[in-house]
């Protein structure tokens, strides 16, 4: 009987281990992690801006950023209206361009490195269901840069949706900005 009865015992915990599994997985995978994880991959770039240069740089960075950032979505919220009316073909190619600006733009602007590091200070609930993710960019004889990521679990992976500079300046807010003039005059195919 006694067999029996660990064997039942081994069940229970292992139904009481998989009926569980986002708990367990937010604490592998939480806002913070993936966070740090970009930031590990651009230090990464960084060390070896120089010998990479600009290209490497953005080989080196698309697999992390693609992994981090949710640029689907980020590219539907820069769209704003336009993204219902367009095309899935027009969707598609958005989101390519999207994702090639924004893996350019930090493989143009994350081109040295001087003793650079990134501090997480702590996560705080956000709107809509999402984490805020305050961290520090710090500079050697610099003041820090404050740095928030806006994350939310999509699926079973936390993904940064925003960032947010110096707690205020939003990256969506400024490309919507940048995209409405363009999505005005020449539509999805303009700013594609």
């Amino acid at each position: 009987m006694k067999p029996f009865l660990k064997l039942a015992q081994g069940f229970c915990l292992v139904f009481v281990v998989l009926a569980h599994p986002p708990a367990a997985l937010a604490a592998e995978n939480g806002p913070s992690l993936t966070v740090s994880a970009f930031h590990e991959g651009l230090l990464s770039v960084m060390k070896q801006a120089e010998a990479l240069g600009p290209k490497g740089r953005y080989e080196k960075l698309a697999p992390r950023i693609e992994k981090s950032f949710h640029l689907a979505l980020m590219a539907q919220v820069s769209a704003s209206s336009f993204w219902r009316k367009a095309t899935d073909k027009q969707q598609k190619s958005l989101i390519t361009a999207f994702s090639h600006l924004s893996i350019s733009t930090y493989a143009s602007q994350f081109d040295g490195y001087s003793g650079q590091s990134f501090v997480t200070r702590g996560e705080a609930p956000g709107p809509q269901n999402t984490v805020l993710v305050k961290t520090q960019i710090l500079d050697p004889g610099s003041s820090p840069v404050d740095i928030t990521y806006v994350t939310r679990q999509i699926k079973d992976h936390w993904r940064i949706l925003d960032v947010l500079l110096d707690n205020g300046i939003s990256e969506l807010a400024v490309r919507r900005s940048e995209y409405r003039r363009i999505l005005k005059t020449g539509g999805i195919d303009g700013l594609i």
